[in-house]
């Protein structure tokens, strides 16, 4: 079999360690001669996991004690409801910087006003809005940090004189980030932390509990924080084996060296590839450079070579690269190179760009 190069923006390339520990886990989990998909959540064990879990969670981003860390169901299109409900009284501010944001703002308005403070959808969302002004009258603000489907990030922690929330889905522990700069922050794991299925929140505790509504249970989160440590994240059965590969995932980025190790080698991949695209003739970024993702590279063809899109698609997929055709918003291409993705993926696509190239420019 050809080997296969998976630049797909989510579920996304899992390190092969976590994959290996996984299939192991079905199996047979913790020697127990049980399978992690059969394994009961209250076995020590699983608690053991989850507690671990947890710890390298609050290790590797070094998250200060005043917050908690949860996990739940739902994704994080779940928690743009989730988040207005427990921290919003009357007014939220939002930056408006993609897909993603839109939907989130979406939601928030079932429960107060919202205000969008900026937006780039003037411009397909290529670039991220920058003099923007905060309200201060807002409970909080909200960004989304990597767009997906745009290929834009803001690389860096703002300073923001009221809570700052970010939906941190796809660039979460590709960087380290100043926790304490944040009021609160949730992703989807099925970017750079494990498979579908898990959904993060990492919030600071004095901001809870001073909305006036009443919130279903499920929703608060409060009720995932459990009453004793055994308990945490546990109030329903937890997605398990979503949770395990998050947790052996978490595990060889503490072995690459943490987050800072993880920056180094992201920033080198986004380079190798934005690099390629400045140079090669026959392409062209659609993101402002200023604002390009380390996440997601999204490019098309130069017009004169527009014609040769297809081309190109089918010259990649003959050459083992999986997952790169663009969101049917922007069109072109896209490879996103998440954590786990190679840096020997990037070079066979810079290669493989290379050779179309020379072959049709």
């Amino acid at each position: 079999m050809k080997q296969v190069h998976n630049f797909n923006a989510g579920p996304c390339v899992l390190p092969k360690q976590a994959i290996e520990s996984a299939i192991e886990a079905i199996r047979n989990f913790d020697n127990t001669g049980i399978g992690i998909l059969e394994i009961s959540h209250r076995t020590p064990g699983w608690e053991r996991i989850m507690a671990e879990t947890e710890a390298l969670w609050r290790e590797l981003l070094k998250i200060p004690e005043n917050y908690e860390v949860i996990f739940v169901g739902g994704g994080a299109s779940s928690q743009f409801f989730h988040v207005p409900a427990n921290i919003m009284n009357k007014k939220a501010a939002y930056l408006q910087t993609g897909v993603w944001a839109k939907k989130a703002i979406k939601e928030a308005k079932f429960y107060g006003e919202v205000e969008v403070v900026a937006s780039s959808e003037d411009k397909n969302y290529t670039y991220i809005p920058k003099n923007y002004t905060i309200p201060t009258d807002a409970d909080y603000f909200h960004i989304t940090t990597n767009n997906t489907i745009y290929g834009t990030e803001i690389k860096h922690d703002i300073d923001c004189p009221i809570n700052l929330v970010a939906d941190m889905s796809s660039d979460i522990m590709s960087r380290p980030v100043d926790i304490s700069k944040y009021a609160l922050i949730y992703g989807g794991a099925q970017k750079n932390v494990g498979p579908a299925g898990v959904t993060f929140v990492i919030v600071r505790k004095d901001i809870l509990g001073k909305v006036e509504r009443k919130l279903q249970t499920m929703v608060d989160y409060t009720t995932h924080f459990g009453k004793e440590p055994r308990d945490k994240s546990m109030f329903n059965t937890p997605p398990v084996f979503s949770i395990f590969v998050m947790h052996e995932t978490l595990k060889w980025v503490k072995e690459l060296g943490g987050l800072e190790a993880m920056n180094k080698i992201n920033v080198e991949k986004a380079n190798l590839i934005y690099n390629e695209i400045d140079r090669n003739k026959m392409f062209k970024g659609t993101a402002e450079k200023e604002d390009r993702s380390i996440m997601n590279v999204c490019f098309v063809m130069n017009e004169e070579y527009k014609d040769k899109e297809a081309d190109f698609m089918a010259f990649a997929k003959e050459r083992g690269m999986v997952g790169i055709k663009g969101h049917r918003s922007v069109g072109g291409f896209r490879a996103s190179i998440y954590n786990a993705c190679p840096v020997e993926s990037v070079k066979a696509l810079v290669a493989c760009m290379q050779e179309f190239e020379k072959l049709n420019a």
